[in-house]
């Protein structure tokens, strides 16, 4: 889906078309809708194509006196397997026009177009990427407390459980972790090569707001990191945890098993198509009932005697 907005001195106003020096918004787009890209709005064809690619890490380039640029914002979805990931965001900036392609519909996009940039400045595209930047690290923070509450309610899971379902899980949220702090750390890089770029002198822009945005994604890497650290640790407590719990089951049917051995193994001997002196005793089960009983009776307090039970 494509969508047109103009600047406005306290935000975006939507537009039906394009214009010349308007925002483009493009998520999700249909093989027309990337036509209309390469041949209207001249995006570079290779570029679109790393835009596509979900594995595609951040990075900054200028060609003919256009700012490409690859940021990796954050992405909730169920359906995959893991509740959070990152996906690539493209931004393509010229004199003309910015253009803003992701290749799924996401939150951060929605939330920012839908508000139209209410309650912020934006005065030149530079200043409007920044703030994206700004939004998307609140993503970022969002998304790292959700992850941290599912962590815990799988904590509290684990505590009554030793079946291996609660770690998987435990696994997926370090791994989005782990996808979070990569992209985080990318996206610093990105910001850096940003600020000592060459080319973007040219353009007036706020640096207090790229700095303030190059701290908040600071935050979020610093935020991610401690999670990871944690779900690190727990992990590996809740695994001995899990080992323990399995030994301690083990030991307890080995124990049952020794104990009706005693038993089994006195009714085996006399079980036997042998004489054995009991053959014509009117009592003789009872003293072999009675026999096997005291046997595993002696059995358990011996065992409960070297505290094995």
């Amino acid at each position: 889906m494509i969508t047109y907005w103009q600047m406005i001195p306290n935000g975006l106003l939507p537009l039906n078309a394009f214009e010349k020096g308007c925002i483009v918004n493009v998520t999700d787009p249909t093989p027309s809708e990337l036509g209309i890209l390469k041949t209207t709005l001249k995006v570079p064809e290779d570029f679109l194509a790393d835009i596509l690619d979900v594995d595609e890490r951040s990075r900054m380039e200028v060609e003919d006196d256009m700012l490409l640029m690859i940021y990796r914002i954050p992405y909730q979805n169920q359906s995959n397997g893991f509740p959070f990931t990152t996906i690539p965001l493209g931004l393509v900036l010229d004199k003309n026009s910015l253009v803003i392609i992701c290749h799924r519909n996401n939150e951060v996009l929605d939330d920012f177009f839908s508000r139209s940039g209410k309650g912020i400045t934006i005065e030149t595209k530079i200043d409007l990427i920044l703030h994206l930047f700004l939004r998307t690290t609140m993503f970022y923070h969002r998304y790292l407390k959700q992850i941290n509450n599912q962590t815990a309610m799988i904590e509290q899971d684990l505590e009554k459980s030793t079946r291996n379902k609660e770690l998987h899980r435990l696994l997926k949220m370090e791994k989005c972790l782990v996808y979070f702090t990569t992209s985080l750390r990318s996206n610093e890089m990105m910001m850096l090569k940003l600020k000592n770029s060459k080319w973007i002198r040219d353009y007036e822009f706020s640096s207090d707001l790229l700095e303030e945005a190059t701290i908040e994604n600071r935050q979020a890497i610093e935020m991610a990191k401690i999670y990871s650290d944690i779900q690190s640790g727990m992990m590996d407590a809740f695994a001995s945890v899990i080992s323990n719990n399995l030994n301690i089951v083990m030991k307890s049917l080995t124990i049952v098993t020794i104990i009706l051995m005693i038993p089994t193994l006195i009714a085996s001997f006399y079980g036997m198509n042998v004489p054995n002196r009991l053959e014509t005793n009117m009592n003789a089960f009872w003293f072999i009932l009675g026999g096997s009983v005291i046997l595993a009776a002696a059995g358990v307090m011996l065992l409960r005697r070297k505290k094995w039970m």
